[in-house]
């Protein structure tokens, strides 16, 4: 079950990260799940890191900051996406 959550947590972190980014991204939604899962994993370590990982009631903190991640994760991966697919006119 636990595969299924990040799965899920990373479409929907990743399609969110879409959606604020700028411009129209160029990754497959498959590679938006994977960076939407990555980024939630930075996000979930930066929270560990400043100790608000596990707090009473809903973590909003620990959520934004998985937002965060994936925003930077989806970004990042878009643009290497692009260069090595060889779309010159986003370089």
């Amino acid at each position: 079950m636990g595969w299924l959550w990040a799965i899920i947590v990373g479409l929907v972190l990743g399609l969110i990260a879409k959606a604020i980014l700028p411009g129209k991204q160029q990754i497959p939604l498959w590679l938006t799940v994977v960076f939407g899962i990555l980024g939630s994993v930075l996000g979930n370590a930066v929270a560990t890191w400043i100790g608000v990982n596990d707090t009473k009631g809903i973590d909003w903190i620990r959520h934004l900051l998985q937002l965060i991640g994936a925003v930077v994760v989806v970004g990042l991966g878009d643009m290497l996406w692009a260069s090595i697919k060889g779309d010159r006119r986003r370089a």
